[in-house]
């Protein structure tokens, strides 16, 4: 099929890094030429053009951004769950660059699945931190912590632009000292993809933690929405006798 032969021979040319047809080079975030110019370099169709792109975008070798094109995607970030270290450090011990974003700090009524994990009656009232994150000026995450507010009083007195880890300790004397976690497949939609500079549908990892102090008690929960060519999970495990 020829969007096939499309697909490999631009996924050759990104690892070579460089288009053979305009000697465009080809780095780490770099746009790709237009859609309309590729698929005359291929002559092909531009939608049998786009099929060869998506299934490089479903490989995690480029990501499309709303309304601005195909980019070459980075490396992703090494992300080992057994490691309880935030998101901030976490990027500067694979030398990139972190930046998070306030998009709102509010109380809510917890709908029933958030009610589920904080184990709380729905409706009960809980603080709802919605923040964007950033590797390398892109957005690639969309996190919102669900948090127990009788847990951490005037907690959105705090800059929660900061890492709610760094905050807790230092403010609250609690650490992070255990994490459930489950990980799935999902899309973005409207309300995440925007956020991320994403196209509706577009996948995305979804990554949900419920987060326990040192004393065991439950303290919040986060669920995140990753580009997913921007993460990998890496995780190292020893066989029990």
């Amino acid at each position: 099929m020829q969007y096939l032969k499309i697909k490999q021979e631009i996924l050759l040319q990104i690892e070579l890094g460089s288009l053979f047809s305009s000697g465009q080079k080809l780095t780490s975030g770099q746009k790709l030429t237009s859609e309309r110019k590729l698929a005359e370099d291929f002559n092909t169709t531009r939608v049998t053009l786009r099929e060869a792109l998506s299934l490089l975008e479903s490989e995690g070798k480029i990501y499309r951004e709303d309304r601005r094109g195909w980019f070459i995607s980075p490396e992703p970030l090494r992300y080992d769950p057994t490691n309880t270290i935030n998101f901030h450090n976490l990027a500067l011990s694979q030398q990139r660059t972190p930046k998070t974003e306030l998009i709102s700090a509010t109380l809510v009524p917890a709908d029933n699945h958030i009610a589920q994990l904080l184990q709380v009656e729905p409706q009960t009232d809980v603080l709802r931190i919605h923040r964007i994150r950033y590797l390398d000026e892109r957005p690639v995450v969309l996190v919102t912590n669900y948090v127990l507010p009788n847990r951490f009083p005037n907690l959105l007195s705090h800059d929660l632009s900061k890492s709610l880890t760094d905050i807790y300790q230092q403010h609250y004397d609690t650490l992070y000292q255990q994490t459930h976690y489950r990980i799935r497949s999902s899309s973005l939609v409207a309300d995440t993809a925007a956020p991320l500079r994403a196209t509706s549908g577009c996948v995305a990892m979804y990554i949900e933690r419920v987060n326990y102090d040192q004393h065991g008690q439950l303290l919040d929960c986060d669920l995140e929405y990753w580009r997913h060519d921007a993460v990998t999970i890496e995780a190292q495990a020893t066989r029990q006798q």
